[in-house]
């Protein structure tokens, strides 16, 4: 057996790239779940865990309940967090990003997104064109509430507006507290639901400095440092295909419809 003496020091790094929800192929407790376990009990070797984060957000419930158990286990064993955002971290992907004690992007990286959107179609007059007549039976004055084929009542308006701003309010929160003396400018122009570049949310302190994850590994572990990549397990790209293609649409209808971070 050889003695690996030249082996080269490796840095935890959990991956955290896609969409946020709770279908297969995506970013969920669940899928994510696991991972966490083992890449801090990897981190808790070196005293610094890495998150490399890639995406535009999705699930307000999964994004909370992933980064509320980054920090839970880092904070059971000691392990300092830093988040590394490359293309994007928006929405809800910021909202992992801000499990890291220090946060990283690019000067172009897409950053913030703080608010929450819903939405939806309203189809009775579609349906009425083609002579179809909507039947509905409830028990409940608002089981059917927000339902496409029917008219839009104001009450329904005002429950989805109330239930965004308190999901917006949590978003608020949660940045307020992982960011606590940090942040710089008016908090309208940092939680008013728009995204800026890196460099820009660098002057806000949505970000402490600009960097990429190269260079944050050769940082964290030396010179020779590699990253160990936490990842979820993908499946053979042929045996995906028909998934993708369902998957695609449903990811255009998700960025339209329902409530999402």
């Amino acid at each position: 057996m050889r003695l690996l003496f030249w082996r080269r020091p490796t840095v935890p790094v959990l991956e955290l790239h896609g969409l946020i929800a709770t279908r297969p192929g995506t970013l969920s407790a669940a899928s994510v779940g696991p991972l966490i376990e083992r890449a801090v009990a990897a981190a808790a070797r070196v005293g610094t865990l890495v998150l490399d984060i890639e995406s535009p957000g999705g699930s307000p419930v999964q994004s909370d309940l992933i980064a509320t158990r980054i920090r839970r286990r880092a904070e059971e064993k000691g392990v300092r967090v830093v988040a590394v955002i490359g293309e994007v971290g928006a929405s809800g992907g910021y909202w992992l990003a801000c499990a890291g004690d220090e946060i990283l992007a690019n000067a172009m990286s897409v950053v913030g997104s703080i608010g929450v959107i819903g939405g939806g179609f309203g189809l009775q007059g579609l349906i009425g064109r083609f002579g179809v007549e909507r039947r509905l039976y409830t028990a409940g004055e608002n089981k059917a509430r927000l339902d496409p084929f029917s008219p839009e009542r104001p009450q329904d308006v005002a429950f989805v507006r109330a239930l965004l701003d308190d999901l917006h309010a949590r978003f608020k929160d949660w940045v307020r507290t992982r960011r606590a003396g940090k942040l710089r400018g008016e908090e309208g122009a940092i939680f008013d639901g728009g995204w800026m570049l890196g460099a820009r949310a660098l002057e806000l302190g949505l970000v402490d400095r600009l960097g990429d994850l190269d260079a944050l590994v050769r940082e964290i572990g030396g010179a020779k440092a590699r990253a160990r990549v936490f990842r979820p397990r993908r499946r053979f790209l042929l045996a995906r295909l028909p998934r993708m293609v369902v998957e695609e649409v449903l990811d255009a209808v998700e960025a339209r419809v329902g409530v999402r971070s």
